[in-house]
């Protein structure tokens, strides 16, 4: 059931612009209680707006999340107008008009004649500044930010934004009226973006413009981030919904301030935005839809053919694991699991015994759990065979390390499989940030050389970054890719680029999360609690930071920064700090946050 009204003084709400946030926004007023009237210069609008009321609570209904009777009182809660003078009774205005200064500005200005001296104004901008728009009324204490997110009715998250000339006691109620309504309210300082699209837009202009430069396609994009961090969609996919002219004038407005090219938006966007396709609304963006409006992608001259036919690929029958750390058991795991012969070398036969018998647990939890029956997992760790020398990788058909994200380990690692492995195998690295083509070099074979960065635990997670370097045999990206699908995993297709995808777009958001706390905008509570409830991450930044590990969180940073030279991405200084410190993350027991001591 619906929350209560609370005993406060915003007992009447008028909501200004009735597109799709504000129609949320009145629902989600009219549902806890108050009374709300909608204002909208067009009356088909005001019109859509009472129909997506009805549709809503019908549906809430037929969930039984509502009675009839408090369907009806729902309903009768709400009120249409096209004329500002409507709010003349409200005790808080919440206006969500177009992200434009001069239609903000001029309806906070008119608000000043209509409504009551002690009457709160709040503006649902996500980009523009709230102390510009406070500046046009004759009581700027009283106008603040009050950000929802899209859909209003779902998402718990809500951005109180104070401007230097905000009344203290007009946030406190506002932030009242936030809790009353089951929502979870950050508060935050005025700057574009605030805290989660100031974090959220950068990462999504970095998406841009990594399909921009057809680095990967628009599907391996959105597949890898959904995949390989759990988000529920992708970036570009994202864009559409947002709107790819709204991500560009938020990102205007951060850049505006920031002048961090990390926020200068993807001339993509602006190709985009001035024909006319701006995402889901306009019928296409980066994907195309079935209709204007539609979440329904269709095929379109860039959806890649089923089927389609690619290079034939090699036989592989048998693989070998080098390593014998968690990765490395992880994907001997995944390929024993799927039938192949799996070779587990490690430095010694006690190491590589070791991991075989971590293998043998992790099967066993599986059994438990009714994954798979004793059987099968007896079969699966039967095909793994420990060896205590490289030698024992003769006959296999791949060649996969898993061993230390150290360069010249690797290269070493790579002459001894050049040496040891028969001619047409496959030699494979799972490194997350090191030139590929630097192992490839590294052997008489560069040709037969690939990356096949799967992502922990391997068991898992479903996607692999196949990253091809210069050198790379068509034969041997298809016989990744191919082998990819025996074992059930999403492959994505990038090329030999420091952090490949998902590193490339995830770590710069990290990093920029990182820099808010650095300059004391937000709390760590407060950004992880906004891109968990805003951004629908499973995880917030400094949550995963410190799960990844700081120190080689830092790692990566670095060879962003070096490969790209881009101001932007230089490690913020903090992170420098605490690994420089000791504070690694939850593996020392302390980290942006305190852990227990396993």
């Amino acid at each position: 059931m619906d929350a209560p009204l609370n005993d406060t003084s915003l007992h009447t709400v008028a909501v200004i612009g009735l597109g799709t946030m504000g129609t949320g926004i009145a629902e989600v007023l009219a549902r806890a209680g108050r009374e709300v009237i909608g204002i909208d210069i067009s009356q088909a609008a005001a019109t859509q707006a009472v129909a997506s009321l009805e549709a809503a609570t019908a549906r809430a209904v037929s969930r039984e999340r509502l009675t009839d009777g408090e369907r009806r009182d729902v309903l009768a809660r709400f009120r249409t107008f096209t004329d500002l003078r409507a709010a003349a009774d409200a005790d808080l205005v919440i206006e969500v008009a177009p992200e434009s200064y001069e239609i903000k500005q001029q309806i906070i200005r008119e608000l000043d004649g209509v409504v009551r001296p002690d009457a709160i104004i709040a503006t649902g901008t996500n980009a523009l500044s709230v102390t510009r728009l406070a500046a046009e009324s004759a009581h700027p204490e009283r106008v603040l930010g009050l950000h929802f997110f899209n859909p209003a009715p779902a998402m718990k998250l809500v951005e109180v934004v104070s401007s230097v000339l905000t009344s203290p006691a007009a946030v406190a109620t506002v932030t009242e009226l936030a809790h009353s309504l089951g929502k979870e309210p950050i508060a935050v300082g005025d700057r574009p973006g605030f805290v989660a699209d100031g974090l959220l837009f950068g990462y999504l202009n970095q998406a841009a413009a990594m399909y921009e430069a057809k680095y990967a396609s628009r599907e391996d994009i959105d597949a890898a981030m959904k995949l390989g961090c759990g988000l529920p969609m992708g970036p570009l996919a994202l864009l559409d919904l947002i709107g790819v002219d709204t991500a560009r004038t938020v990102l205007d407005a951060m850049y505006a301030e920031s002048h961090d090219r990390l926020h200068a938006p993807a001339p993509i966007l602006k190709q985009l935005s001035e024909a006319g396709l701006t995402g889901r609304k306009s019928g296409r963006g980066f994907y195309t839809y079935a209709a204007p409006g539609s979440a329904d992608v269709v095929p379109d001259a860039l959806t890649p053919l089923e089927g389609e036919r690619r290079t034939q690929g090699r036989t592989v029958r048998s693989v070998g694991v080098a390593g014998s750390g968690t990765m490395a058991s992880g994907i001997a795991e995944v390929f024993a699991k799927a039938g192949y012969d799996v070779v587990l070398a490690a430095r010694t036969e006690e190491k590589a015994e070791a991991a075989k018998a971590r293998i043998g647990k992790s099967l066993a939890r599986s059994v438990d759990k009714g994954r798979m029956t004793a059987e099968t997992a007896a079969q699966a760790l039967e095909r793994i065979t420990p060896a205590g020398s490289y030698e024992a990788f003769a006959d296999v058909d791949l060649a996969l390390e898993a061993v230390a994200e150290d360069l010249e380990i690797k290269q070493q690692l790579f002459a001894t499989l050049d040496k040891v492995c028969k001619p047409g195998a496959i030699l494979a690295t799972t490194t997350s940030s090191l030139p590929v083509v630097a192992c490839a070099r590294a052997t008489t074979r560069p040709r037969e050389v690939i990356g096949m960065h799967f992502f922990n635990p391997a068991p898992a997670m479903k996607l692999v970054e196949v990253v091809r370097t210069v050198l790379t045999a068509d034969d041997v990206h298809a016989t990744v890719r191919e082998v990819c699908a025996t074992i059930r995993k999403h492959p994505v297709d990038c090329g030999d680029r420091a952090g490949f995808i998902v590193n490339a777009l995830l770590f710069p958001y990290l990093n920029n999360a990182i820099k808010m706390v650095q300059e004391h905008y937000a709390t760590l509570d407060d950004i992880d609690a906004a891109m968990k409830l805003g951004g629908g991450y499973p995880m917030g930044p400094f949550e995963l930071l410190d799960v990844v590990g700081l120190d080689v969180s830092l790692a990566i940073e670095k060879v962003l920064h070096r490969e790209f030279r881009d101001p932007g991405l230089a490690p913020a200084p903090l992170l420098e700090h605490l690994v420089a410190a000791g504070c690694l993350g939850r593996k020392t027991g302390r980290g942006f946050r305190e852990h227990a001591r396993r």
